[in-house]
């Protein structure tokens, strides 16, 4: 990928079953350094949208370019090759092997066109499989069986194995979805150390405070359309998306959220 424009590129992408149109002539464009948040109601084509963009459901119509590349019907291993890595809602691993055995997997296959696996690992993807078992904490149970893991571990193994196969860009599907505040806050902490460190993220979420509270930019989808694109402390101001998604208590609590955070800045400032 060689572009020195915007690092992904959607222009009104439809996925059709039939008559219905799980996404609906959706548009985003993505820069590099960016987190791009996505919220909306269940069944609003979230993931359907970014199955479509990381291969994993063919695109009905509508492109997609990552960099230079049209990717629009590419495979998704190949996608994956090519430098987007991505998590999903429910916890996808191999469940009768190791921590370490799945990361090297996604290593193995996520890094490079493999038209004959031979039975050699190569230093690459061991060096890329212990990277990321220490980056998100799982290196003392790497060779515990995964399904024997807690919810969080198995959301850190998908973010391990996404990472190891050295992406430029990180698609994040409900990440903090069935924790707690405090596994939430790791979790976040995480994702801005992946920022600090060059990649870009899009990400969806239904936890708003760690939706708005990481995005540079905040998407809301309903019925497979793009109902509000702006700044995280605008969305609770949007009268659409406060009527079809968050609702007036959820409109209230973000207003304090950022109300509170505006007089931490200013009074940050002042000290300053």
């Amino acid at each position: 990928m060689q572009s020195s424009g915007p690092m992904l590129v959607c222009d009104s992408v439809v996925k059709r079953y039939d008559s219905l149109a799980a996404v609906d002539g959706v548009s985003m464009v993505v820069n590099p350094g960016e987190i791009v948040g996505i919220g909306g109601p269940n069944g609003a084509g979230k993931t359907t949208f970014f199955d479509v963009i990381t291969g994993i459901t063919a695109i009905t119509a509508g492109r997609v370019h990552f960099g230079d590349t049209d990717i629009s019907q590419l495979p998704a291993d190949r996608i994956c090759q090519l430098g987007i890595a991505r998590t999903f809602q429910l916890n996808a691993a191999f469940d009768s092997l190791t921590v370490r055995e799945n990361i090297e997997i996604a290593a193995y296959f996520g890094q490079q066109r493999r038209r004959l696996p031979g039975f050699r690992l190569g230093v690459n993807v061991r060096g890329a499989t212990e990277e990321a078992l220490d980056f998100v904490g799982l290196a003392a149970k790497a060779e515990e069986t995964v399904g024997q893991l807690p919810v969080l571990d198995r959301k850190l193994l998908m973010i391990a194995g996404a990472i190891a196969t050295k992406p430029k860009m990180l698609f994040l599907d409900e990440p903090v979805g069935g924790l707690n505040a405090s596994e939430i806050d790791q979790i976040m902490a995480m994702v801005l150390k992946l920022r600090d460190q060059g990649l870009t993220i899009v990400l969806i979420e239904h936890v708003m405070r760690f939706l708005l509270a990481l995005s540079t930019r905040v998407i809301i989808m309903h019925h497979g359309k793009v109902i509000f694109e702006g700044k995280p402390d605008k969305v609770a101001e949007d009268q659409a998306v406060v009527e079809t998604y968050l609702g007036e208590g959820t409109q209230k609590r973000l207003k304090k959220f950022f109300d509170a955070k505006t007089a931490e800045a200013a009074d940050t400032g002042m000290q300053a």
